[in-house]
Formats: structure tokens, C-alpha cells, sequence
């Protein structure tokens, strides 16, 4: 990669060294992500929307009681900008009770079969367990989100080659449970790279195929505030193992500390970290609040993509209140953008 578009140093083994300077919009080396329905393009920012079904996560536990519930706040964020929905059944809160592979499915699964049938989004399940995911995948599911990148259930890598799935491969040592007595680093993003590699080399020796993989460096997850602060300073070194980059600092503890707001007065801080991770190199955001999310990535990244030769033109869209062909997620149209799908999912 070349050291002038990300202007970090590199991880280990790359060969690349500190590059001093003002900082420039780090992209991705690979700027597409394959799914089974076809190819989602990430050229730009793309919104992940947060479901969770579940009692106790820790921001948004219990406000979806019901299937119909699930469906009204799916249909919100796809018109708020979501080009995925991510579902989970199970808390990764810090003491979150474990929850059984049975009980998991009858929270995610009829979800994800009506989701299926209503909208032309890609479907993402959040789980560690590989009977979760296969009953998910078989119901619709295009993507699984496994916080433990493939180190949780042996049997995961398998089940989604089997499936054709993608795969997002998310940082984390230990479990929810213990996750934060591991938070100890020499080098915080040379051990997380090291460790993502490690994820990597899991999935493909089960013959998942690159292009199916994206990472997920974990903020909060086996991080404090401190090192989740730096790891989003620091993104851009990550971009050096080769991978499009998904972040999810929404309404993380790191942004409670900083600001001293509870987990739903966190939105601010998560659009100025979006804002931030999308400057070095992050594509998919994982969020609860999908359009000023959206809206502001948007923003960002019309800013960051601006030519002095159009400025005229880019006035009088924004004064005529046309759109400009900067769109991206956030104005209730659907940008999936599926090659070979016809924008389907």
C-alpha cells in the first residue's frame, strides 16, 4: 500500500515504516465485499444497523420486545440508510448471561426470515455459535458477525464456507465475561493486527475466500477507553493486513468517559468517531442511530472527495437542493448496491 495515502506506520512483517505529516483519507486496499447475492461496493461508507433482540445488551436491551418491533425499527434504518441489517440474540455485554443455542434461534431466526421477504438489504447475524449461524444462514442470513473471530466455535469456519457466507471477524480476547481482565498490550495495534491475522489464516484455511472477509478491530472489546481512543487513532496501520474495515464505537463506554452521558446521550461522540474511522480507512459502521450516521458520513465523505473544479456545481446542488453524484446511504433510498443483483439481497 502505498505509505502516502495512509500515513501511519504499518504492522508487523509489511515493511512499512512511521510516516511523519498531516494525515490524508486512508482507503481500504480492496474497495468490494462479496456477498452470496452479489457485491457490495465500498468505495464508500456503508451503515450497519444494530438489532438487538435481546433483554440485556447494554444501550438498547429489552426496546425490541417483539417481531413486530424488530420489522418497524428494520424498516426506520433502511430508510434511514442502512445497507445492512445486523441481528443478535445475545448480549456481549461485560456479565451478560450466557444464552442458549435454542433460545438464540427463536430470537434471531423468524426475524431474519420475514426481513428476508420485506427488504433488499444483506442480512448479518451476530454469534459466536455455529448451530446459531447455520439456522440463521438457512433462514436468509447473508453475513455472520462473530465477535471472536472464529476462535469462540471451532465449527463456525465450516458452516460458513458451507453456507457461501461472508464473514466479518471481529478482536477480542477472552469473553464478555473476561474480555477486560485481558486488556493488557505492549503494542496495541501491532498485537491487534497480529491477532486479526491469526482469524484470517482460520478462515481461509477453512476455504473461505478473501474477498468474502472483513475485520473488525473490536473497540471496547478487551480495550479501555484509553486503548479504544488510541485503536481509532490508530486505525489506519490495520488497512496494512489487506482487508476492508468494519468499526462499531456506538455509544461505547470510551465516548460515556469522555463526555460523562449515559449509553443513548452517546450520539455525538459515535457520529465524531464514524467521522474519524472513516478518515482512516473504515467502510462499515456498525450503529444504532443509522441516519445522522449516515448523514454525516455523507458529509465526510463529499468533503474528503471534493474537486476545486466542481465547487460551483456542488453550490448549486447544495442551494437547489438537488443531489449530487456524492449520494451515499442516509436519504432513505436503498444503496445496497449489489452488483449481479439487481440491488437485491
Amino acid at each position: 500500500m502505498d505509505k502516502a495515502r495512509t500515513g501511519r506506520a504499518g504492522i508487523a512483517g509489511t515493511g512499512a515504516d512511521e510516516a511523519p505529516g498531516p494525515r490524508f483519507l486512508s482507503a481500504p486496499p480492496r474497495d468490494f465485499w462479496r456477498l452470496p447475492s452479489g457485491v457490495m461496493e465500498l468505495s464508500r461508507p456503508r451503515v450497519m444497523g444494530i438489532l438487538n433482540i435481546t433483554p440485556d445488551s447494554f444501550s438498547d436491551g429489552g426496546d425490541l420486545t417483539n417481531l413486530d418491533a424488530a420489522l418497524r425499527r428494520a424498516e426506520e434504518m433502511i430508510q434511514g440508510g442502512a445497507a445492512i441489517l445486523d441481528v443478535g440474540g445475545e448480549s456481549t455485554r461485560p456479565g451478560a448471561g450466557r444464552v442458549q443455542v435454542g433460545e438464540e434461534c427463536e430470537r434471531v431466526v423468524p426475524f431474519i426470515e420475514e426481513a428476508t421477504r420485506r427488504f433488499d438489504v444483506p442480512i448479518s447475524v451476530d454469534t459466536r455459535k455455529a448451530a446459531v449461524a447455520r439456522a440463521a444462514l438457512e433462514a436468509g442470513a447473508e453475513i455472520v458477525n462473530d465477535v471472536s473471530g472464529f476462535a469462540y466455535d471451532s465449527d463456525m469456519p465450516q458452516v460458513v464456507k458451507e453456507h457461501g457466507a461472508a464473514a466479518v471477524l471481529m478482536h477480542m480476547r477472552g469473553d464478555p465475561d473476561t474480555m477486560m481482565e485481558h486488556a493488557h498490550y505492549g503494542d496495541l495495534l501491532e498485537e491487534i493486527g497480529e491477532e486479526l491475522r491469526a482469524s484470517v489464516t482460520i478462515a481461509r484455511s477453512a476455504g473461505i475466500p478473501s474477498e468474502s472477509l472483513v475485520l473488525d478491530p473490536g473497540v471496547g472489546f478487551a480495550k479501555d477507553p484509553g486503548q479504544s481512543l488510541l485503536l481509532l487513532k490508530e486505525l489506519d496501520r490495520l488497512l496494512e493486513i489487506g482487508f476492508p474495515l468494519l468499526v462499531g464505537p456506538s455509544r461505547k463506554s470510551f465516548i460515556g468517559a469522555i463526555l460523562d452521558v449515559g449509553p443513548k446521550e452517546r450520539l455525538a461522540g459515535t457520529v465524531a468517531a464514524c467521522v474519524l474511522a472513516y478518515q482512516r480507512g473504515a467502510r462499515i459502521f456498525r450503529v444504532h442511530d443509522v441516519q445522522p450516521i449516515a448523514q454525516a458520513l455523507k458529509v465526510a465523505e463529499a468533503i474528503e472527495t471534493s474537486r476545486e473544479s466542481r465547487g460551483s456545481e456542488a453550490h448549486q446542488n447544495v442551494a437547489g437542493g438537488a443531489a449530487s453524484d456524492q449520494d451515499v446511504p442516509g436519504d432513505g433510498e436503498n444503496t445496497s448496491n449489489l452488483e449481479g443483483s439487481g440491488g437485491a439481497a
